[in-house]
């Protein structure tokens, strides 16, 4: 299974589109993430991203049900990550 999550944008470098990359906060944890695909995007905003590339903008409340939505995901697999 394939999981996009959300971001928010902390800052920007590049001048070109294609060369776009945005350092994104995922609860804390940064990681350097492309924005070719969303080269309107700004700090502050929150992006959707899987494998390495934001693929769209999100507002804020969005991104905080999906986080909740994971956290609770997290609890149900127990302390192991099993279902069971």
């Amino acid at each position: 299974m394939c999981l996009a999550i959300p971001g928010r944008i902390e800052s920007i470098q590049g001048d070109e589109q294609i060369r776009l990359t945005g350092k994104v906060n995922f609860g804390g944890i940064l990681k350097e993430i492309s924005l070719a695909y969303v080269p309107e995007a700004k700090v502050g905003d929150y992006v959707i991203v899987h494998v390495g590339f934001a693929l769209s903008i999100v507002d804020e409340e969005e991104a905080r049900k999906t986080f909740e939505d994971l956290k609770a995901m997290e609890e149900l697999a127990g302390p192991q990550g099993d279902s069971a």
